[in-house]
């Protein structure tokens, strides 16, 4: 098999921004596959996983009290105000100390609510070793009127310590519906918006000697004003193999997201596929069927991620006033592969023992594999198709066709 030609072919979809294996994992694979050091493929592979799938993220919030804080940090972990775990809201900053929360999903992100720098007594040099600055990614630095001096001065501490920092404007949906209550004849939007960011940009300046890019947002609504913009931003900043875990804790409430969502899965699969293709390769590599994960707990994992979970389903339900089995009919998710009962990982071992008595362990494991590779991402385009129908809700209980269904197969048979 030329593996080359087929990792440059798979990776050249990719944007940047959604890319989760570095360039330089991706050319030692190369390498090793053109010259058959399989072992060494196969153990830059297997790390490489090892990172994508369980590399901390760690994201650092920080601002005055009473500039949003707590409900950015919800809008990022996808939980309401009233959420169990949530971030309390409109409580008075009196300690000092950060606060850890971790995202709801996936437990190796942790977003930390950090004190302002104006609330302590704290100079920022000082200030960030009392916040434990090196366990962080990134820094996030919200305001909600204008950044201040403390802001600034804050920015250029993390900059001397070659850390990244985003200013985040909140609570952009108040100033928009206060203007235009106070202001119904003139009130234009963008300009409202260009004045905002001017002002902003204006009060750091006095303190930076770069223009810094500042994103206005409403942590109520996360598919609206720069909210998308910071969340591709930080993916294309991000090393990537921390790409793929920040990618599954976004909401998918865009179109885009979804889609990053989608090729970030399939390139976690493709991985995995090509780890045990070339397992499958090496003389006397042996069965591996422990290795395989099992496809039913994997696709709930799937479902999780695009907001298709039982959980999810009932609460989108409740929101639009329908049945959920009426709203599950018009998806394509759970029509997949139910033409009985027996589950997806019976199926796959039925068909790896038959093949296994034909054509032997490593072979049979590789053929195992590719099976499983399909159908991982058959479930996959079909859930992300789902997640964004949901985003049109109207449209989709309002479709009269039959649902997809999937027929099974052939090497089922």
């Amino acid at each position: 098999m030329d593996w080359a030609s087929s990792i440059d072919a798979f990776f050249k979809n990719f944007k940047r921004e959604s890319q989760i294996l570095s360039e330089e994992n991706i050319i030692l694979i190369k390498s090793y596959t053109e010259t058959n050091r399989l072992q060494k493929a196969l153990s830059v592979i297997h790390n490489a996983l090892r990172d994508i799938e369980n590399a901390p993220l760690n994201i650092a919030v920080t601002g005055e009290t009473g500039t949003g804080k707590s409900t950015f940090i919800n809008a990022l972990r996808g939980l309401g105000q009233e959420d169990v775990g949530a971030a309390p809201t409109g409580v008075t900053e009196t300690t000092w100390e950060r606060i850890p929360y971790l995202h709801p999903k996936l437990p190796q992100v942790t977003l930390w609510d950090l004190p302002g720098i104006g609330s302590t007594s704290f100079p920022p040099e000082n200030y960030l070793t009392e916040m434990k600055f090196g366990q962080y990614d990134f820094f996030i630095i919200i305001s909600a009127t204008r950044f201040k001096e403390n802001d600034a001065q804050l920015a250029k501490a993390i900059t001397k310590m070659n850390m990244n920092f985003y200013f985040v404007r909140t609570k952009i949906d108040i100033d928009i519906d206060n203007e235009q209550k106070s202001k119904p004849k003139t009130f234009n939007k963008e300009n409202v918006l260009t004045k905002i960011q001017g002002d902003c940009s204006r009060h750091l300046q006095q303190a930076l000697s770069s223009e810094p890019r500042i994103f206005l947002v409403s942590s109520f609504d996360v598919s609206d004003f720069d909210f998308p913009e910071l969340q591709n931003t930080l993916l294309r900043e991000l090393p990537a193999h921390k790409r793929h875990v920040f990618m599954l804790s976004l909401n998918s409430v865009t179109e885009e997201i979804i889609n990053l969502k989608r090729d970030s899965l399939k390139q976690k699969v493709f991985l995995e596929a090509l780890k045990v293709g070339v397992l499958a390769a090496i003389p006397l590599g042996g069965m591996i069927m422990n290795d395989i994960e099992n496809l039913d707990e994997t696709f709930n994992l799937y479902k999780s991620y695009f907001g298709l979970d039982d959980a999810s389903l009932k609460n989108i339900a409740k929101k639009f006033n329908t049945p959920v089995n009426t709203l599950k009919a018009r998806l394509r998710f759970p029509h997949l592969f139910t033409q009985n009962d027996e589950s997806l990982e019976d199926k796959l071992r039925k068909y790896i023992h038959h093949i296994s008595s034909v054509t032997g362990g490593p072979v049979a494991a590789g053929i195992y594999f590719k099976k499983s590779y399909y159908l991982q991402n058959l479930f996959i385009d079909a859930a992300a198709n789902d997640a964004i129908a949901l985003l049109n809700m109207k449209d989709l209980l309002e479709n009269k066709e039959e649902p997809y269904i999937s027929q099974p197969p052939d090497y089922w048979e």
